[in-house]
């Protein structure tokens, strides 16, 4: 909703503008695809790394009272 409002106040102010980055806005997203796939990537390492590190605490910790 946010970028419809700043959209349509780029286009009361510089329409010119406004159509390019209607144009370029898929081209834009689509550049940046790959690189949102590495982020997602890396979380998810990053978080196997943490379940790792922290297993042998969690064993040694022992079951938690219900």
């Amino acid at each position: 909703m946010i970028k419809l409002l700043v959209w349509l106040l780029l286009l009361v102010v510089c329409w010119p503008l406004a159509l390019l980055a209607l144009i370029l806005y898929p081209f834009v997203w689509l550049l940046s695809l790959p690189f949102r796939l590495v982020g997602i990537t890396l979380e998810a390492v990053f978080s196997l790394l943490k379940a790792l590190l922290f297993l042998p605490a969690r064993l040694l910790r022992g079951p938690r009272p219900a």
